[in-house]
């Protein structure tokens, strides 16, 4: 089979569809960027038709969103684009079930599609700077004035490499979260106090644990380490500010200083930040826990 696409510069919403068909159909498919009528419209059955050909036909494997009327819409308002016309018609066969499919739908395929349709995604907190996006990092890998004996083809080959690396560990972690999910729940309910809860590993835990009013701090090993970390919980899912902090006297100190003004004796750091320390011990991380909630 063949995936078609549009020649010249290229944009997140074909690279990143390309490679969500890569993955599903593995990278030896070939990729033709054109924009030749005759080429796409005397296409395979099964090769697939994105961003280019002004058609928007699922059954014939046809998915572009330019033409009159665009490709529909989804219930939030947001238009699709090619990223989206592809994950709504192979996102559940890529990520392995309806309910991963809908997390990188949320997550990733959702800002790209409204980026290619115009629509902003977020307000700036701070007029000196935005956020590095990874549509950014997709773009850049077009040639620049100056380098002229790179094609836009080579480029978008890198750009679909990079983007498909990052998907496929999307659906990764989509799929550890569910699987993991209801570890972290249980070790909620079970928790003695709920302003701590302890996991034996690790588990995707914020999403899960901040819908929950009590939890100040996680407890956690990811089983292969021999430190346990204590991490502050965030206010919610996006902020950075923690519900709570760790004291300031602990702030940047390690090892024996550490110990010493803890007085936990295999306490081995605390970040400047004071949203994470960790020990030698999963019963240094519980003490360290339980002075943080005191204090």
């Amino acid at each position: 089979m063949k995936i078609i696409t549009h020649s010249g510069n290229f944009h997140p919403d074909e690279v990143l569809a390309c490679a969500a068909l890569r993955i599903l159909y593995g990278t030896d498919v070939v990729i033709e960027r054109t924009r030749d009528i005759k080429t796409i419209e005397e296409k395979a059955p099964e090769d697939v038709v994105l961003d280019v050909g002004f058609k928007y036909l699922p059954e014939e494997n046809r998915f572009d969103h330019h033409q009159e009327g665009g490709a529909g819409k989804r219930e939030n308002g947001i238009p699709y684009a090619a990223f989206g016309l592809i994950w709504k018609q192979f996102g559940e066969q890529i990520a392995g079930s309806a309910r991963a499919a809908a997390t990188i739908e949320e997550k990733l395929v959702l800002p790209i599609d409204a980026m290619d349709n115009g629509i902003d995604t977020f307000q700036k907190a701070n007029k000196h700077f935005k956020p590095y996006l990874l549509e950014a990092a997709l773009i850049s890998f077009l040639p620049t004035w100056q380098e002229k004996e790179k094609s836009v083809d080579q480029a978008f080959m890198q750009a679909v490499t990079l983007a498909q690396a990052v998907l496929q560990r999307e659906v990764a972690k989509a799929r550890a979260f569910i699987d993991g999910e209801q570890e972290v729940e249980r070790a909620y309910k079970q928790a003695e106090d709920k302003r701590m809860v302890i996991l034996d590993n690790n588990y995707s835990w914020r999403d899960v644990l901040t819908k929950y009013s009590e939890p100040l701090f996680v407890i956690m090993n990811d089983g292969k380490q021999t430190t346990w970390a204590v991490s502050a919980i965030r206010k919610d899912g996006v902020s950075f500010q923690s519900r709570k902090l760790f004291p300031e006297s602990w702030a940047g100190k390690t090892g024996s200083a550490l110990a010493e003004v803890t007085g936990v004796h295999d306490a081995n750091f605390c970040h400047n930040g004071r949203f994470i320390v960790v020990a030698n011990s999963k019963e240094g991380a519980l003490k360290l826990a339980r002075l943080a909630v005191e204090a």
